[in-house]
């Protein structure tokens, strides 16, 4: 059977409906940078995440190729993922998406190395004609953060915010928004298939003790 990260990890993918400290271990992933509305039809957002799964699937069906990974197993690939800022303020404004910067996502195994994500890079290009220039490898340690399951529509992640806002103060900490700590997203629902109300997405935030 398939090594499915969201339940093999339930602790990083499937929190609770209510705030939670989780210590967040270094990982790898694809990426892609960009600005702007993700909502916009054909924007930079949604071609960053036609990018990303080019690659993705790449690399998990290259076990039907030429090109073999050491350590390669069987897997689902991870749900898609997203930092997001606004330059200039601490955390995000919801009515002010065209000014979003983003930074779209997706998990590696830990057997893929640079190596293996360049290979896959080239193959996608020279398979599917297609720029992937924008494409990155990252790798990104967390840290301390904490971390709550949000239902409902993005635009009602506010009211989440509060409540993880409030239990961090009652525990000790604050957030730590910085250029490299960022609100993240995971998203365990299919925007396209799923009603806003139903939406899964875990929604993570950088934190410290307060005053450190």
């Amino acid at each position: 059977m398939a090594f499915d990260y969201k339940k093999e990890y339930k602790e990083f993918y499937m929190p609770k409906k209510k705030p939670e400290l989780v210590e967040v271990p270094e990982m790898k992933f694809i990426a892609v940078r960009g600005k702007g509305n993700p909502n916009e039809e054909d924007g930079a957002y949604q071609k960053a995440i036609g990018l990303l799964y080019g690659i993705a699937f790449t690399i998990k069906m290259s076990k039907k190729g030429d090109h073999k990974m050491d350590g390669y197993f069987d897997y689902v690939v991870p749900p898609l993922e997203g930092f997001w800022w606004q330059e200039g303020a601490m955390g995000v404004d919801y009515s002010r998406k065209e000014d979003f910067c983003w930074i779209s996502l997706i998990r590696l195994p830990d057997f893929v190395t640079e190596g293996d994500f360049q290979w896959a890079v080239d193959e996608a290009q020279r398979k599917k004609k297609q720029d992937y220039s924008k494409v990155e490898f990252l790798t990104i340690s967390e840290g301390l953060c904490v971390q709550c399951m949000h239902i409902g529509a993005y635009d009602d992640e506010p009211a989440t915010i509060a409540v993880m806002d409030q239990f961090i103060r009652e525990q000790g900490y604050e957030n730590d928004f910085s250029e490299t700590r960022m609100h993240h997203e995971i998203y365990l629902s299919d925007a396209r298939r799923v009603a806003p109300e139903k939406l899964k997405t875990v929604i993570r935030h950088p934190i410290k003790k307060i005053g450190k």
